[in-house]
């Protein structure tokens, strides 16, 4: 018996968006060096997604990924840099997705129904990493 094309098209699709997802370990596996370059403790903590204080921004990628909005502020303190992770959720509360790749990423706006604006979409602020200079310096997250 023969399978069917579409079949094999809809295994292909989801093969590869699978492959699209960053988890610490796909984050890793792409840039072993600056991993092995970690503490035992640092490098746990990556591969658990986590962040600490003095983390670079590059062990934050490594545990976290790319961050959805980048904030900058200037005080009489000086300079610091925000970098925030956002999930998107319907107007009642339901998970709809999660982070940079789903923002940025879709080949068409009609690909998934958030993609288009989902209606009463809202997005939810539920991780916060500070820096200052190119060290961790603060950590916030939702309770």
């Amino acid at each position: 018996m023969k399978t069917p094309r579409w079949s094999c098209l809809i295994g292909l699709v989801g093969v590869l968006a699978l492959a699209g997802c960053s988890t610490p370990q796909t984050r890793i596996n792409k840039n072993p060096a600056a991993y092995d370059r970690l503490s035992s403790e640092q490098q746990e903590l990556v591969r658990e997604g986590r962040v600490a204080i003095g983390f670079d921004r590059e062990t934050v990628k490594l545990a976290l990924g790319e961050p959805d909005r980048i904030w900058k502020r200037t005080d009489k303190a000086g300079e610091s840099e925000a970098w925030t992770y956002t999930a998107y959720e319907t107007a009642t509360g339901a998970p709809l997705y999660r982070g940079y790749w789903h923002r940025y990423y879709s080949p068409s706006p009609l690909d998934y129904p958030y993609y288009g604006g989902f209606p009463a979409r809202k997005e939810r602020e539920i991780f916060k990493v500070v820096f200052e200079g190119d060290a961790v310096v603060s950590v916030e997250s939702e309770s």
